[in-house]
């Protein structure tokens, strides 16, 4: 039987034919969180929703909504509870653990298969710098299913560099070093990158510029963006930003992660950038498998 059936049946007496219908009939878990989204019909039941829920889901701690989308810098979530034991949870997935606060930081569940393709891409040795961190969603999946030599790992939000901290500890991982503070600024301190992560939305194309001065002269940059399913424009404006620092591209591919918004998609750019005189994939070479 369906959460939406469960709730007929357990409130059935309690509801018009309306509410009735307008019952969730899913919701998204966060560990051992589940979050709704409830139409305006159903304020008023919205406890007794929660409590069905926790009575017959016995996996399940807390209930909260969504009363908003993600908003801000600090691309912070609008999700509030409505009945449980707090909003601090633990998420598993692809062998890595995350804990998080789910009404401070975002965590989008249409990612899940980026988060295992990023995590398993990079070679042994490399030098990772994961320019919007966040509390580790690229840098732990990475950290735990490649064999980098360094994660350099920079957030700017507070909350979720503790909870980064908190996850490398979670996940006994001792290659990412952390970095609280500015990535136009902290990552031009470090040492050059074989692959950079720049997992934020919307596209962060005022940092494309840093990214390519961080950069060895044979190196990755996953970039991400919305688009159309035409992503000429984005590919453009990254390789002429390329080009203005100097670098050739060649984009192996864009990965569709999810819609966003009715037309559009969140889109990654995987693109392999060289410097003049350095050799370029021949045709026919296999690009995710370069050595360097």
């Amino acid at each position: 039987m369906g959460i939406k059936e469960e709730l007929i049946k357990e409130l059935g007496s309690e509801l018009s034919s309306s509410e009735k219908e307008d019952l969730p009939g899913a919701y998204q878990m966060i560990g051992d969180i589940i979050i709704l989204n409830l139409k305006p019909s159903l304020n008023k039941h919205k406890k007794r929703i929660a409590e069905v829920l926790l009575k017959k889901l016995t996996y399940v701690k807390t209930v909260c909504e969504k009363t908003g989308e993600i908003t801000g810098e600090y691309r912070e979530p609008q999700i509030k509870k409505i009945a449980g034991n707090g909003t601090e949870t633990i998420h598993q997935e692809h062998g890595c653990k995350f804990q998080l606060d789910v009404t401070k930081l975002m965590w989008a569940k249409g990612n899940i298969s980026e988060r295992k393709r990023i995590g398993e891409l990079p070679r042994p040795g490399e030098v990772i710098i994961d320019m919007f961190t966040g509390l580790g969603y690229f840098s732990i999946p990475m950290a735990v299913m490649s064999k980098p030599r360094v994660i350099y790992s920079i957030e700017k939000n507070p909350v979720a560099y503790d909870y980064l901290l908190r996850n490398i500890e979670l996940n006994k991982i001792n290659c990412i070093k952390p970095i609280l503070g500015d990535s136009k600024i902290e990552a031009l301190k470090l040492e050059k990158a074989d692959r950079v992560i720049m997992g934020y939305l919307p596209e962060p194309f005022e940092f494309l510029g840093t990214a390519f001065k961080i950069i060895k002269e044979r190196a990755w940059i996953h970039y991400e963006g919305i688009s159309r399913e035409d992503t000429s424009e984005i590919e453009k404006r990254f390789k002429d930003k390329a080009v203005e620092n100097g670098f050739k591209t060649k984009i192996d591919s864009v990965t569709f992660v999810k819609k966003y918004k009715p037309r559009n998609w969140h889109v990654v750019i995987n693109a392999l950038c060289y410097k003049e005189g350095v050799s370029s994939p021949s045709r026919g070479e296999s690009v995710p498998f370069l050595g360097w």
